[in-house]
């Protein structure tokens, strides 16, 4: 008797009764006689009518993402697909509301140990997408939510795409802000589908593209309208909808009711034209490859294959065909993939992903009304950022003209929304009704957390904390003090600076998080200490920047060698944007602490700047004078170049770009080992993430740490070696790298 029998007369025992129907559920149906049904751990299959439904749906998790398991899993059920008489058409459609598949699984490529491990992948990954090409059954994509990298690939792939018209829906190919390219023949499809330039813009810049927007480019083939919300929740039901209209998208594109949709490109309308034109025409096209190679070489300094890489695949493709173009990208993808900058880059999201769960656990009581002290720049920005997820906020400052500053700052930053589309006008006004600006503390006492704002002065600080514990129910409550270091302007700036102290407590850091991460920020959790972690490795740099100042570099080759480097700013420009008041009240401060490590320069090249009221930007003039339309246009600033001279000091090194470079980014890397060696930082991964997502240390270096992992640490302790004797005992190597010299094995991150 077979199993299948025995399992349904009940014949064998509870174990082999769980594992034989996983094995048979595991199976086709149709192997034992009946119509096609699959069930497999990520991919499902049933038939509704004659179309076969594919659902995908990884178990545990929110999103789909295309692991060697789910892929192979497919590629099974595509072929049963393929091979019922049962089915005439297919649909591939997500089991989860708000992702259809979010690209490829990132760790499935870090396990890949070479360059013909990562090209298997790619053509892998091409031959699975070809497949459903190549099947002469229709295939219909019903995309909802993120359909990203090799999720759109996928789709693609597909004969007809549909998209749910909401704003959770959106495609794109990010492979590039991974150092990567698409590998699954998205480089190839693209272009032939919507044209050269609009896939360049896609895949060279990694952006989203919402479902009205894709359906307008020719990436989408009809958009589904959503519907309110009835008898069941408007998610459940929609994703029913989506699911009703691919069904009979399918059936009648089998039958023929439904026509195929045309990618034909005529030379009878402007589309077409241009189409043509851009894309097919050598001398347009080679012109159109031009800008965009000459974009990418402004905008990375050369510094990132990727995009260089994509520019080369495409125009291969389109230049000598299919064969030659796939052929192309996985050989791009799989040298993509084992370079230095794609391994830093994927190392940054790794870290991301686990800067964005909370360490400390949910909060007991999680916070739904917020306070901010300060409506100036900062203030004003933590509270866009807080409204825009919901949370009641009151919004105090001591001056009425100060407080309606702010709050225009936050009605501008919701309306900008508005006129790009983002956000409807309802919203906005919705959002700005849970706002409240006021000038005293009532309702304080109603709050479940105040964040302090007010203008850097430990005074005044303090001044403004006792007025607000004088509300609490508790005068001091120093276990309920957390620091919330935020970053300027806080509505793009991706990074949230928590600061614990030895009496903070979980509750309390556990709350914090919990804001920062619903807020949207990427959140790194540091000890307190002076500078706490991003100012304090952000001082020495600065330091070793006016010594080459009053060594003659001047401002220009400053800024043009660090941003050789890969820095997105150039040093003199960032010192006048975070304003040189700043840098010396920050150097002032610090140097009481850290003494000589933030010396080798002069603090008073700072002071006499502030004097003269050269502040930076904010005053019109720093290292730079700024003038124009919005201070956009910048000279040298000869009357600071007149200060500087004041304090000149002789070369006694060279002013090689690298040796500039490496004087500069070693004190940088070097204090923040020193963080890590003295507990400020729990891990390295939370340093990497602060350098480069709050002070701009190059993404493709992947932060202070894995740049010492890939540079070598003996390597890094020779320089600092050479340049203490050179230039003095500022450059003093931390024990711990002194430590990681020694031993070739260690290194900061295991891969």
């Amino acid at each position: 008797m077979s199993a299948y029998l025995m399992l349904r007369k009940g014949l064998l025992p509870a174990a082999a009764r769980a594992s034989t129907l996983q094995r048979l559920l595991s199976t086709t149906s149709s192997e034992h006689g009946g119509p096609l049904r699959v069930v497999k751990k990520h991919v499902q299959c049933e038939l509704k009518g004659d179309v076969a439904v594919v659902r995908l749906n990884s178990p545990g998790s929110k999103v789909n993402v295309l692991s060697e398991e789910f892929s192979k899993e497919l590629i099974e059920v595509m072929n049963e697909v393929i091979a019922s008489p049962h089915a005439k058409s297919a649909v591939l459609i997500s089991g989860k509301p708000d992702c259809f598949i979010a690209g490829a699984d990132i760790s499935w490529l870090d396990s890949a140990n070479s360059i013909d491990q990562l090209k298997s992948i790619s053509t892998s990954g091409q031959a699975m997408i070809q497949k459903l090409q190549d099947s002469a059954k229709p295939v219909v994509a019903a995309i909802n939510g993120s359909c990203l990298g090799g999720g759109l690939e996928v789709a693609l792939g597909c004969h007809y795409r549909l998209a749910m018209k909401d704003p959770k829906t959106f495609v794109g190919l990010p492979e590039v802000l991974l150092g990567l390219l698409p590998g699954a023949g998205g480089t190839q499809r693209l272009p032939k589908l919507i044209g050269l330039p609009e896939a360049l813009d896609i895949a060279l810049t990694g952006k989203n593209v919402k479902a009205d927007k894709a359906k307008k480019l020719g990436l989408v083939d009809q958009l589904v309208e959503p519907l309110g919300p009835g008898v069941k929740p408007a998610q459940e039901r929609n994703m029913e909808y989506l699911e009703e209209v691919a069904i009979r998208t399918a059936s009648g594109l089998a039958s023929g009711a439904v026509p195929p949709p045309s990618r034909e490109y005529k030379w009878t309308n402007l589309r077409g034209i241009k189409f043509h034109l851009t894309t097919n025409q050598k001398y347009v096209r080679e012109y159109v490859l031009k800008q965009a190679r000459g974009m990418v070489m402004k905008q990375t300094n050369g510094l990132y294959p990727a995009p260089l890489k994509i520019l080369e695949v495409m125009q291969k493709g389109i230049v000598e065909g299919p064969v030659a173009g796939y052929e192309a990208e996985a050989n791009g993808f799989a040298e993509l993939g084992m370079s230095s900058e794609s391994k830093a880059l994927r190392s940054l999201f790794f870290g991301q992903t686990e800067c964005k769960k909370n360490r400390f656990g949910k909060p007991a009581k999680p916070v739904k009304n917020l306070a901010v002290l300060g409506a100036g720049l900062m203030g004003a920005g933590i509270v866009q950022v807080s409204l825009q997820k919901d949370y009641n906020v009151i919004m105090k400052d001591t001056k009425q003209d100060g407080l309606s500053r702010g709050y225009g700052q936050v009605y501008k930053g919701f309306n900008d929304r508005v006129k790009k589309r983002a956000m409807t006008s309802f919203d906005r006004d919705r959002v700005m009704s849970k706002l409240s600006p006021q000038l005293d503390y009532q309702s304080f006492n109603s709050v479940d957390m105040v964040i302090e704002a007010v203008f850097e002065d430990l005074k005044v600080k303090h001044k403004v904390l006792q007025e607000v514990e004088a509300i609490a129910s508790a005068s001091k409550r120093p276990s309920q003090v957390v620091g919330m270091h935020y970053f300027s302007p806080v509505e793009k700036m991706p990074l949230l600076e928590i600061i614990t102290t030895a009496q903070t407590s979980k509750e309390t850091a556990a709350a914090a998080v919990d804001v920062g991460l619903k807020q949207g920020k990427t959140v790194i959790v540091v000890k307190d200490g002076p500078g706490f972690y991003t100012t304090r490795i952000l001082a020495p740099m600065l330091s070793e920047c006016i010594r080459l100042l009053q060594e003659g570099l001047g401002p220009q080759n400053l800024d043009k060698y660090s941003k050789a480097f890969g820095f997105p700013v150039g040093m003199a420009t960032l010192a006048d944007e975070v304003g040189i008041d700043v840098a010396y009240h920050v150097a002032t401060d610090l140097s009481k602490t850290f003494g000589a490590r933030l010396g080798g320069s002069d603090v008073n090249v700072l002071k006499d700047m502030v004097s003269s009221g050269f502040l930076g930007r904010k005053s019109g003039k720093g290292c730079y004078v700024y003038s124009g339309r919005k201070g956009k246009d910048k000279s040298v600033n000869k009357d600071a170049e007149a200060i500087v001279q004041n304090y000149r000091i002789s070369i006694k090194g060279s002013h090689d770009i690298e040796e500039v470079q490496m004087r500069l980014v070693a004190r940088f890397v070097n204090e923040a080992i020193l963080c890590l060696q003295e507990g400020v930082l729990s891990n390295p991964v939370d340093g990497d993430i602060g350098a480069v997502f709050g002070l701009g240390f190059p993404p493709f270096r992947g932060g202070p740490f894995r740049f010492v992992d890939s540079y070598g640490a003996s390597n890094l302790l020779s320089r600092i070696l050479r340049y203490r004797e050179v230039y003095g005992n500022h450059f003093e190597p931390a024990p711990l790298l002194q430590d990681y010299a020694k031993d070739p094995s260690k290194k900061f991150h295991s891969k």
